[in-house]
């Protein structure tokens, strides 16, 4: 078990530089990796599962203690994304299926890979766990509503459809995994050593399965999307600093918040573009996956260096003491 966990922790490590490695190699090698493409919903439904696996009572308590914090983070989740998402893709004038892509993943709850960040950034990581928790209980209604919003001038959006995949993919998951940490508790937290594995085995796939089926499409506008992902994925870190900074969060806070809001549950997006919308829209979720999971570690350790600002009466108090 020590030897799984310490192959658990160092591939959770190196999470960025396998899913690079094997987006590669699906680009390159196409036709060994198609066959994972039916899998992708339930691969994504694993992770979902080990979600449920982690999630405590504590993890909601926040809700109650600092309800405006928790307010201002899940707002910013679902204000900012999906808003820099429609605007990228008007601006840009993106081709319908890469227009819907960058919004499917604009409009996804927090992913789970933003509490590490959080942790590593020294910010808020109570915070960080409570919103990515709530925004991914919301999902089944604010995502299709979003999209629904937002897409429906490209394409045909079922939002009911939508609603039913999420609550399969996501809900009924998290649901099972509860269910199980509670009848079998001692098996189900020496399970959750193995999880970072886990996640990073389903999410590398995902990541490849995408890649393969729309190797073509991507030798074609690769450079676009790529282009599109890392700008809407860099603004949502700044805009939500700037929410955070808006509402006067202090500094760990705000860190929580800008983290929070530019890292999407990308899998999810996939997922729903594969089962609703075209290989080609999952693209920019792909994409996604492997950009946010090299941005991120990259912020985090800027953000570990920043610290708070003393205030200023005190920095004014302190130079009028005259020398003992």
């Amino acid at each position: 078990m020590k030897t799984l966990e310490r192959m658990s922790q160092f591939v959770g490590n190196t999470f960025a530089i396998w899913v690079l490695i094997f987006a590669v190699a699906a680009f390159i090698f196409p036709s060994g990796f198609t066959r994972i493409a039916p899998y992708i919903v339930p691969l994504l439904g694993i992770i979902m599962f080990g979600m449920g696996l982690t999630i405590s009572g504590s993890d909601f308590k926040e809700v109650f203690k600092r309800p405006k914090d928790v307010l201002i983070g899940v707002a910013g989740q679902f204000l900012i994304m999906p808003s820099l998402a429609f605007l990228l893709a008007k601006a840009l004038q993106l081709p319908p299926e890469i227009a819907v892509g960058v919004i499917l993943v604009g409009c996804c709850p927090g992913g789970t890979a933003s509490n590490v960040m959080t942790f590593l950034s020294k910010g808020d990581v109570a915070l960080s766990v409570t919103i990515t928790s709530i925004t991914t209980v919301l999902a089944p209604i604010v995502t299709p509503a979003l999209i629904l919003l937002l897409a429906s001038q490209w394409v045909p959006v079922d939002s009911g459809g939508l609603f039913l995949s999420i609550v399969k993919i996501v809900i009924l998951p998290i649901v099972l995994g509860l269910i199980v940490k509670r009848v079998f508790s001692k098996p189900a937290q020496a399970s959750v050593k193995a999880l970072p594995l886990v996640s990073v085995i389903a999410i590398v796939a995902i990541v490849a399965a995408v890649v393969s089926v729309s190797q073509q499409q991507i030798a074609k506008t690769g450079l676009t999307i790529f282009a599109v992902v890392i700008l809407h994925n860099l603004l949502g870190y700044t805009l939500g600093y700037g929410f955070g900074k808006l509402f006067k969060m202090n500094l760990s806070k705000k860190k929580a918040v800008a983290i929070e809001v530019g890292m999407q549950n990308s899998g999810l997006g996939a997922a729903i573009a594969t089962a609703h919308f075209s290989p080609l829209s999952a693209v920019p979720s792909a994409i996604f996956s492997v950009w946010h999971n090299i941005s991120g570690p990259i912020l985090a350790t800027i953000f570990s260096r920043m610290r708070e600002d003393k205030p200023m009466s005190s920095q004014v108090k302190k130079s009028h003491n005259p020398p003992a």
